[in-house]
């Protein structure tokens, strides 16, 4: 059985959809991102943030940054994390919705 607050979560912030936040919490795993919701926040892990490459908690956006990421997921467990995904082929495709693109692998 779904959680009442994930579903009210799921339909304010629908997969594929722009948020931005403010950097909140640096973890081992990614980055905690406060999307203005006061049980919820946005989960940036460490394999969403580059295309290509390694990032390591060094290069996590200094906290209270303000960042732009894609909705991709939710926590079903909980309920309390929508996660985030901001690698820059992601977000261009979200914000730059081409027409017609033939999709390269």
């Amino acid at each position: 059985m779904d959680h009442p607050i994930l579903e009210q979560i799921k339909s304010k912030y629908r997969l594929g959809q722009f948020v931005q936040g403010k950097v909140e919490y640096h973890a081992a795993f990614g980055v905690f991102v406060d999307i203005g919701e006061a049980t919820v926040k946005g989960l940036i892990k460490i394999p969403d943030f580059l295309d290509d490459g390694i990032m390591s908690a060094e290069m996590y956006p200094e906290i209270g940054t303000t960042v732009g990421a894609i909705v991709v997921g939710y926590n079903e467990r909980n309920g309390r994390e929508v996660y985030l995904n901001a690698k820059p082929s992601v977000l261009h495709q979200a914000l730059v919705p081409l027409r017609n693109r033939a999709l390269t692998v």
